[in-house]
């Protein structure tokens, strides 16, 4: 049986492996998954920053951090932020606040946010 179970994991594409791997990660740790995301009602979200940019608003900059759990994705919107220290594409991120849903992501503005240190495991 182990075998088999070897097998079937080489024939997956890695992204579909890391994809699982984070998704039980988001529910280990009690965060609701961004499929499942109502909007108007406080939340708590978690998963790894995919890109952060700098987009202006109204005259003023907003930094936009995208984030994907492998449900989907959410973007935490800071506003009059140009950036946050520790807030890279590839880390771990667990935010709350009220989300909102525009073109199929989720959008929360100003949410509480903990950046999230990696354990001994993801890394090897």
């Amino acid at each position: 049986m182990a075998l088999r179970r070897a097998f079937e994991r080489l024939r997956v594409p890695i992204e579909e492996l890391d994809r699982e791997a984070l998704e039980e990660w988001v529910r280990s740790i009690g965060a609701t998954p961004i499929r499942e995301v109502v909007a108007r009602l406080p939340v708590v979200l978690a998963g790894e920053v995919s890109s952060v940019r700098i987009v202006p608003r109204a005259g003023s900059p907003s930094l936009e951090v995208t984030v994907t759990d492998g449900t989907g994705f959410a973007t935490g919107i800071f506003l009059g932020r140009r950036r946050i220290a520790g807030l890279t594409p590839g880390r771990r991120l667990r935010f709350s606040g009220v989300p909102c849903w525009r073109a199929r992501i989720v959008e929360i503005f100003n949410p509480v946010y903990e950046i999230l240190v990696e354990t001994q495991e993801r890394r090897r």
